[in-house]
């Protein structure tokens, strides 16, 4: 697989929604020790309903505005503080792939890198700050060196890469002192503990990366 066409884009969101309905009661569990207890019915719900809004949109003919929009509906959906994360990281890409009819492996980090700078920018947080950014920008740093050292790379070897760097950005949080939320009250209660948000990062990637198995 060269190049993704606009039409491949639902079907690899469809991978996302599959895995965080998977995965929904453990990312529950996770967060009701933590949070709110409701993380895994965000992800679920919001990316459940993503691939729908975006084949809505295929006729907008251009994969940027198709993310973009597709995530505002999103936000709609799933107006939670973790659903307004995970929108503005895909409203952030969506800018960044403004003008794309097909993407390309590269593209792929781009993705991952912008998805991590929309979080950073409307969540107001900073690496070590133990929330979703430290798994995202360290799966970005290593799409980015992937795409970086080898020519070649293909989606498998972006997004590989992309969650091999996420699974290290989680496992850092287990050192990390939440500041957030009522995380931060539970902070005596986090150490050698994942992060929730880390994993539901790591989760997105996987399924992501999930899409290009088999396909090449």
């Amino acid at each position: 697989m060269d190049k993704m066409t606009i039409g491949d884009v639902p079907e690899m969101f469809d991978c996302v929604a599959q895995i965080f309905a998977e995965k929904k009661d453990e990312l529950c569990q996770m967060d009701a020790a933590m949070g709110d207890g409701d993380l895994g019915l965000t992800m679920s719900k919001g990316y459940g309903a993503l691939p729908g809004f975006l084949r809505d949109l295929q006729g907008e003919g251009d994969i940027g505005k198709m993310l973009f929009k597709g995530a505002m509906k999103m936000q709609n959906t799933v107006p939670s503080t973790m659903g307004t994360l995970m929108s503005s990281g895909v409203m952030q890409a969506g800018k960044s792939l403004k003008g794309k009819v097909e993407l390309e492996p590269a593209d792929m980090a781009t993705f991952v890198t912008s998805f991590a700078e929309g979080i950073k920018k409307r969540g107001k947080c900073e690496l070590g700050d133990r929330t979703i950014l430290d798994s995202v920008d360290a799966g970005a740093e290593a799409a980015r060196k992937a795409v970086a050292d080898n020519a070649d790379a293909t989606f498998t070897d972006v997004m590989a890469a992309a969650v091999d760097g996420a699974k290290r950005g989680v496992e850092a949080t287990k050192d990390m002192v939440p500041k957030f939320g009522k995380a931060a009250v539970h902070a005596a209660k986090a150490k050698g503990v994942a992060d929730q948000g880390a994993v539901a990062g790591l989760y997105l990637l996987e399924g992501l990366g999930s899409y290009f198995a088999g396909r090449e």
